[in-house]
């Protein structure tokens, strides 16, 4: 067999690139298919839930300016650093 040129060469490469590219895309859009089948799913469940009633406590409010959050359990709790305001000249 004769050998290959380096543009043949470079031709068998580009062939072989474009093969496994095609096989990562479908790859892709089988992993795209089955996660949108998952979603679609848990969107479906939500909704039911919804339906029946379902519904979660609200959300605890973040502690207000000036409050300290409570640390978490065996921790001791850090003072926060208080803004004091410019002292003023009087004159």
């Amino acid at each position: 067999m004769a050998e290959l040129t380096e543009q043949q060469q470079h031709l068998t490469s580009l062939l072989e690139q474009r093969e496994g590219l095609v096989g990562e895309i479908n790859e892709l859009n089988a992993q795209a298919a089955a996660k949108r089948e998952l979603l679609l799913r848990a969107a479906g469940a939500i909704e039911y839930l919804q339906q029946v009633g379902v519904e979660l406590p609200a959300p605890e409010e973040a502690p207000a300016e000036g409050e300290a959050a409570a640390a978490p359990e065996g921790e001791t709790p850090v003072a926060e650093t208080e803004v004091l305001p410019e002292p003023t000249v009087e004159g």
